[in-house]
């Protein structure tokens, strides 16, 4: 028998654990532990002020911390390939692999502010210095148009009302070094995805890996959580 996985999920900006939920249960299904986190901040009625980067990190690492898990699977989407890359030196030792679901792949210095390019830099650093609470929302047009086009309009607003701002520090920080030597990785890529910073070939080739295409859009781990699951599977049990 297959010894216990422990796959620890990380959402992506504006989602909460939620969004992991359908892949943990049918990681867990198969035997294995599925943990959706919540990062700070991104709780509605979340009372955590102006999270840095460094703090969901923080939180990240003292989870798995605390609960002493070992063989552990980090797995962010979107925005969370984040805060996994910047736990990984403080976890290595815990770790099975990496596995990014249509994430971000950070480089050393380069916050989600500036992969986005200098139109949405400038954009996003604009709206969060005029938020008073230092965050930065979608509006329903662009999360339909960019993170979930192709899904029935009362589909995509049932995920859109569950959305929350996103803390702006998330966005404007970056991660001082970035270092997955000795880890296996994997990069699983939404074939019809149109929310990412850059191709997901490119990011992928980041980490040295092929990506490995599912179906749907970006919000792929909502819509086909039986093949992300899947994936998943097939990647730390071969």
């Amino acid at each position: 028998m297959e010894s216990q996985v422990n796959y620890v999920f990380v959402p992506g900006a504006w989602h909460g654990g939620w969004s992991w939920h359908p892949v943990a249960q049918r990681v867990a299904d198969a035997g294995h532990q599925g943990i959706a986190l919540t990062m700070p901040g991104l709780s509605a009625g979340d009372g955590a002020g102006e999270p840095r980067l460094a703090d969901a990190v923080t939180y990240l690492v003292e989870e798995v911390e605390r609960r002493d898990l070992t063989d552990v699977v980090l797995v962010g989407h979107s925005w969370g390939g984040i805060p996994i890359a910047g736990a990984v030196p403080r976890l290595r030792d815990r770790l099975r692999g990496i596995v990014f679901v249509s994430a971000f792949v950070p480089r050393a210095g380069e916050s989600m502010a500036d992969a986005m390019g200098p139109e949405v830099g400038a954009f996003l650093r604009a709206t969060i210095e005029a938020s008073p609470n230092h965050t930065v929302s979608v509006d329903f047009e662009s999360f339909r148009r960019s993170l979930m086009p192709d899904e029935p309009e009362n589909v995509q607003r049932l995920v859109y009302d569950l959305l929350v701002p996103q803390p702006g520090n998330y966005m404007l920080d970056a991660l001082d070094t970035v270092d997955f030597t000795g880890l296996p990785i994997a990069y699983l890529l939404a074939e019809k995805d149109q929310a990412l910073a850059a191709p997901g070939a490119e990011l992928a080739a980041r980490v040295g890996v092929q990506p490995v295409l599912l179906p749907g859009t970006h919000e792929t781990i909502l819509t086909h959580p039986d093949e992300v699951a899947k994936a998943l599977l097939a990647f730390t049990l071969d």
